[in-house]
């Protein structure tokens, strides 16, 4: 099997032609190429594939074989692969996701090679029950929840999965392997969370950590970072439709959070190797499972 490695600001995903190659059980495929050790490490599975409402699909799985419903950085990644690769011409694309139709804008240098690439992330989603949150509010913001015997503000929002933010500093000394979990599988989150660590800079710049549900702490999250944003101005740390930079720690991410709900992210994506990966191995591992 084919496959190509690239990362978005580290967001690092193992990327399948599926024009051209067939993943049978993908869900086992992402945990054995994802191992580090004995596959080839990366944060997850994503297939690109042919689509009937769109330009291309996407399906994604998570390093320990959970199906994701969307990743911003993989959009972008896909954006990148679908021009430079030859499989379109096209610098306005439309990507099916579990989560919607995401629409891809493509900056391509003199070079013809993608820099950046804009995506319109949709509306994010405040209703609880929509994100879901196991809550009878109308909205979830800066909501004290106690974790593990500690109460954290969150707000929590959707971008096509669902994310805990809250805001604190001394982002870089939390030990996110100890508490991250702890907030992925809190009884408020029926379908498990994703949680960001948020320290304030200024009115249009954040520092960011992730814990990412099914995958740990990551590099980057695209989602996460919009949610982010959206969180920011809900709390009046940040104002709509301004853009807001925030440092992640695989790279920059730039968040528009516009006044009519729309979400924009820009950022880059970058290719790593291509190689193939032997059936026979893949098959073998599987049944190891």
């Amino acid at each position: 099997m084919r496959f190509t490695k690239m990362h978005g600001i580290g967001n690092d995903y193992i990327y399948v032609n599926c024009f051209e190659e067939t993943v049978a059980e993908p869900e086992k495929v992402a945990m054995v190429l994802s191992d580090v050790r004995k596959g080839i490490g990366s944060d997850g599975l994503v297939m690109i594939m042919p689509s009937d409402v769109a330009d291309f699909r996407m399906r994604m799985f998570n390093i320990d074989g959970s199906e994701g419903k969307m990743c911003g950085n993989a959009t972008r990644c896909i954006g990148k692969y679908v021009y430079e690769k030859g499989l379109t011409d096209k610098k306005e694309i439309t990507l099916e996701t579990l989560s919607g139709i995401k629409y891809l804008t493509l900056f391509v240098n003199s070079d013809n090679k993608v820099e950046l690439v804009r995506v319109d992330m949709g509306k994010a989603i405040l209703e609880p029950k929509n994100i879901p949150v196991d809550s009878d509010l109308d909205r979830f913001i800066d909501v004290p929840v106690d974790v593990d015997g500690k109460t954290y503000n969150l707000t929590c929002v959707s971008m096509g999965n669902p994310h805990a933010v809250l805001f604190t500093e001394g982002i870089a000394e939390l030990d996110l392997e100890k508490i991250g979990v702890k907030f992925e599988n809190h009884p408020l989150f029926p379908e498990r969370i994703n949680t960001e660590f948020i320290e304030v800079i200024d009115s249009n710049t954040l520092n960011m950590r992730v814990w990412e549900r099914g995958s740990g702490e990551t590099f980057a999250c695209g989602t996460g970072a919009c949610a982010s944003a959206v969180a920011s101005v809900l709390n009046g740390y940040c104002k709509h439709d301004e853009e807001i930079l925030i440092h992640l720690r695989g790279g920059d991410l730039r968040i528009t959070y516009k006044s009519d709900g729309t979400v924009l992210m820009t950022g880059s994506a970058d290719f790593i190797c291509d190689g193939t990966v032997e059936d026979d191995y893949i098959n073998m591992m599987k049944e190891n499972l």
